[in-house]
C-alpha cells in the first residue's frame, strides 16, 4: 500500500523561501511561476483577436495566448496557442513583451506576429476550439471595452507603440 507523503512548510537547507518538504524523504515540492506565452498578430493592418470561449472571462476579446507546455519552446508554444485558438500559422517577429503577473504566478512572453497564407487554398484564420469568434480588426475600431486582461490592453498599446515608433522593445508591465 501506498502512503500519502505528509508534506510541511518550511524553509529547506541551503533555500530562502519557505516550502513544501515531505516529512518522510525531505523531497522539496517547488511551485514555479506558469508562462504564458502568445502573440499580437497583425495582417493588412489588422489585429487578430479572438473572443474567448473558456473560463475565465469567456465571451471577451483576447490575443492567441495560453501556458506553456512541458517540453515545447516559448515560440513553438506561441505558434501552437495560435492554431488552437485561430487556426492560424504564424510568422513569429521580435518579442514584443515579458509581463509578470505576480498574484497569478505568472510570467508573459508575447511576441509580434503575422499571419502566414498555409499555402492550401485554406482560409488564414478561423474558430479554433477555445474560441467562439475570431476576428481581424482595425485598430481604431478595437473592442476595448470586452478586452478579456489587463495585460491584453499593454500588448495592443505597446504594438501600436513600435507600429508608431519602431521596435525598442521588449517592453514590460507599464509603470
Amino acid at each position: 500500500m501506498i502512503t500519502p507523503k505528509a508534506f510541511h512548510r518550511l524553509v529547506p537547507d541551503g533555500d530562502t523561501h519557505e516550502r513544501d518538504v515531505c516529512a518522510t524523504c525531505g523531497f522539496v515540492n517547488y511551485q514555479n511561476p506558469r508562462i504564458v506565452v502568445g502573440s499580437v498578430v497583425r495582417h493588412a493592418g489588422k489585429v487578430l483577436l479572438c473572443r474567448r470561449a473558456i473560463e475565465p472571462r469567456r465571451g471577451f476579446w483576447t490575443v492567441p495566448a495560453g501556458y506553456l507546455e512541458l517540453g515545447e519552446t516559448p515560440e513553438d508554444g506561441a505558434r501552437r496557442e495560435a492554431r488552437e485558438e485561430a487556426l492560424a500559422q504564424l510568422k513569429l517577429g521580435e518579442l514584443l513583451a515579458v509581463y509578470s503577473v505576480p498574484h497569478l504566478s505568472q510570467v508573459q512572453l508575447i511576441w509580434r506576429a503575422e499571419l502566414m497564407d498555409p499555402g492550401t487554398g485554406a482560409a488564414l484564420y478561423g474558430v479554433g476550439e477555445e474560441s467562439l469568434e475570431v476576428a481581424l480588426f482595425d485598430w481604431d475600431k478595437l473592442p476595448t471595452d470586452e478586452i478579456a486582461f489587463p495585460t491584453v490592453h499593454w500588448m495592443l498599446a505597446h504594438e501600436r507603440q513600435v507600429m508608431a515608433k519602431g521596435y525598442s522593445g521588449p517592453f514590460a508591465n507599464p509603470a
